[in-house]
């Protein structure tokens, strides 16, 4: 066996240990030698240092808030703005490096904010080495004034002992009117963006630049700060007339307070709904709906009672029959709501219905049918139509609002005492390709562009020329079987009244900096010329009978002292034979030459028989009556006893107190007890000579307590001045034809 060869097995040899040691001594050296100086550095020079370092921590970068613009009214009425406000912030570690401050600061903050000493004593046994805690939240400077004395050297009340508390800046949005305009302005979030109306389409505008604040400290140890400033955001006008608003405000409030737990538990009506426009500008006057909420408390969840109830995907929650409009939500329900089906209901409050929520028109788009044929030719407005009380289409018979027949119907008839017959027998003479036109022309179908958050779209809610049967023509010939919203509604209105020009509507007029200066003004804006003058007056001719005709459907609009004109409609919602209705009326003053338009829709109103349009046409009476005379309209018409009576106790409601509510538009029986759709007197009296010929409905029997003749047939009551039958359904169910109904959310008859 070899032998295996020795070797060296020394790694290191005497002269590398001797170097390595020599090495580890300098090192360590050098080491004693840095903590000497830290030593000294801290023993000489630390509080110096401290300061540097903690003045870098606090000012090194600092956001500065920014205004947000002022949201202001036509008059200059502030109705929102942005209030500086303080957070009280507590640097412990600062304040626990002398036991000198830690009293005198704890004192003053009792003293100055009402806090718990227990508490911040707590805090800072807690988190010694915490720099930002949050004392106090949202205080205005006035909470805070005295404190900053203390703090800033030179001030009267100066205390140096008082350490390690600061104050960071924020603005908080404030709404002066609380829910005056809520749906038009909007309100903001909590990191100061808007949500809907106004602050959420002019987000941008409204919202400035944050600035910033460096801060360092000299050779000398002096604190230096170099600060870039926040830029304010823009300041805008609006349209909107906040005495008008105040007015439309107040009536509809008036409205669910009469019919709130009528005849179910729950508001006055699902949704009412007001807008006052400029007919020759598109300037929104006022613009409103029921229920509202504060905007300075949005979240409130009682103004959640009494709205139809939505479910966690935000559809309306069924009642237990068909008969039902809804499941109205009370105290108890709210406590039961999971954290989804809140948000959903708030969403249903905060979104503007006179802009996002879309049903048929109904009768208010007769207008609409007429102005059509004699635009295109198609009729010369001269015709007289045999209306029998229906009209067989498609194979359906289609019924008049007036079952038992018109008789011989002018056109100007037709709009006056709304015979959905006359309607159906232009539309055929019109046709399906110019009628279908037409409607977009008045735009229809189509977005308004107005100036807010959340407007509904409503394309695919009309028919295409290629899609109507001679069934859809008929039906939409008196505003059934397509949809719009009230911003469309009234924006094509005025282009019928105002010689044919659609303006695009608009709540902004003038944008403004913080400074002053204007940055734009919002011009009217002509899309196009919808029809011609001539059509246009013949329209405003025919509208005016409505209001002003021994016949008229709309009487009980005409406010006191002037003649408007106008139209009626009476909305028939889906499933059909519910007898869940939505009523409208869209209207105009002067009669003579149109300059405001109003259109009032009340949606599901709290009562036995819904489709009646004196719930539209006494709150436009009521609006217009306050209104007219505000905008220095002249009287045109002579008062009666009754009106003067009344306009003398509104000026001493408006004299005592602004906010007072009034009874106007709310007619009494004699007994002086409001009267209700089952107890209302008929509201304008027709004498023979004033009908045109005799009606069948005058041979039945009249009810004592509520002046409507009763159809021996069906028990219907029936209105006696247009024979329309209260509660009755007068549509057949067009889901066996070729109509997709479903896509619709309700359903107008046509009647009134």
């Amino acid at each position: 066996m070899k032998k295996r060869k020795s070797g060296n097995s020394q790694k290191f040899t005497i002269g590398m240990k001797k170097k390595l040691v020599v090495l580890f001594v300098l090192a360590l050296l050098a080491f004693v030698g840095l903590g000497v100086r830290l030593i000294l550095i801290t023993k000489n020079n630390g509080e110096e240092y401290e300061k540097q370092v903690l003045s870098q921590q606090q000012y090194d970068s600092t956001t500065l808030p920014f205004r947000r613009g002022e949201i202001l009214d036509a008059n200059g009425t502030i109705l929102a703005y942005s209030e500086k406000v303080y957070n009280v912030i507590l640097d412990a570690k600062l304040l626990l490096r002398s036991d000198k401050y830690l009293e005198p600061t704890i004192r003053a903050l009792v003293k100055e904010f009402g806090l718990d000493s227990g508490e911040i004593r707590q805090y800072l046994a807690e988190h010694p080495t915490s720099q930002y805690y949050i004392l106090a939240k949202k205080l205005p400077y006035d909470e805070i004034k005295n404190f900053q004395d203390m703090i800033t050297p030179g001030m009267e009340g100066y205390d140096a002992n008082i350490q390690g508390v600061w104050f960071e800046s924020s603005y908080i949005r404030k709404y002066p009117n609380g829910s005056l305009a809520c749906d038009v302005i909007g309100f903001t979030s909590g990191d100061n963006n808007g949500m809907y109306g106004l602050e959420e389409y002019y987000n941008n505008t409204l919202s400035g630049t944050m600035g910033r604040e460096y801060g360092y400290l000299d050779e000398d140890s002096n604190l230096e700060r170099t600060t870039i400033p926040a830029t304010d955001g823009d300041n805008i006008i609006t349209t909107i007339d906040g005495n008008l608003q105040n007015i439309v405000e107040r009536h509809l409030q008036e409205f669910n307070d009469t019919y709130a737990n009528n005849f179910r538990e729950g508001n006055g009506a699902n949704n009412v709904g007001c807008i006052m426009m400029d007919v020759n500008t598109g300037e929104i006057l006022a613009m409103a709906s029921y229920p509202k909420f504060d905007l300075n408390d949005p979240r409130n969840k009682s103004a959640l009672i009494g709205m139809p109830a939505v479910d966690e995907k935000g559809n309306k929650v069924k009642g237990e029959s068909v008969f039902d409009s809804g499941v109205y939500i009370t105290e108890e329900m709210l406590s039961d709501f999971t954290d989804e089906q809140l948000y959903q209901n708030y969403n249903a409050l905060w979104k503007n219905f006179c802009i996002s929520d879309t049903y048929e028109p109904g009768s208010v788009a007769k207008p609409f049918t007429v102005a059509t044929g004699i635009e295109s030719g198609s009729i010369t407005g001269n015709e007289v139509y045999n209306c029998k009380g229906f009209l067989e289409v498609g194979g359906w018979e289609i019924k008049c609002h007036n079952t038992y027949g018109d008789g011989a119907v002018s056109v100007q008839r037709g709009i006056e005492i709304s015979c959905n017959v006359a309607m159906m027998y232009i539309a055929q003479a019109t046709g399906v390709s110019t009628f279908t036109k037409f409607q977009k022309d008045f735009g229809f179908g189509l977005k308004s562009n107005i100036d807010l958050a959340g407007e509904a779209r409503t394309e695919g809610l009309t028919y295409k020329a290629s899609d109507m049967t001679s069934t859809d023509l008929a039906t939409n010939s008196f505003g059934q079987g397509f949809n719009i919203d009230m911003i469309e509604g009234i924006t094509g209105f005025c282009a019928l009244i105002n010689g044919g020009y659609y303006y695009e509507p608009h709540v902004v007029k003038r944008i403004v900096s913080s400074s002053g200066a204007t940055i734009k003004n919002v011009e009217p804006r002509v899309l196009r010329q919808v029809i011609s003058q001539s059509t246009s007056d013949k329209i405003v001719e025919f509208c005016n009978t409505v209001v002003s005709g021994p016949n008229g459907t709309g009487k009980t609009a005409r406010p006191a002292g002037y003649m408007i004109g106008g139209k009626t409609g009476t909305a028939q919602t889906l499933p059909r034979g519910n007898r869940q209705y939505v009523v409208s009326f869209m209207g105009y003053a002067p009669a003579d030459d149109p300059e405001i338009a109003i259109y009032v829709v009340v949606d599901r109103p709290n009562a036995r028989y819904q489709d009646d349009a004196k719930f539209a046409t006494r709150i436009v009476r009521a609006v217009l009556t306050e209104a007219l005379p505000y905008l220095n309209y002249p009287m045109t018409e002579p008062l009666s006893e009754k009106e003067q009576a009344e306009l003398e106790e509104l000026r001493e409601k408006m004299i005592t107190s602004a906010v007072a509510t009034t009874e106007e538009g709310v007619e009494t029986t004699e007994e002086g007890a409001e009267e209700t759709p089952e107890e209302t007197q008929a509201e304008e009296e027709t004498t023979e000579e004033e009908t045109q010929q005799s009606s069948i409905w005058e041979t039945f029997d009249v009810d004592s307590s509520t002046g409507y003749y009763i159809d021996p047939n069906t028990g219907d009551y029936i209105d006696p001045s247009s024979g329309h039958a209260f509660g009755g359904d007068d549509l057949p169910d067009f889901s066996g034809e070729n109509t997709d109904s479903s896509i619709f959310e309700s359903v107008e008859n046509g009647g009134n």
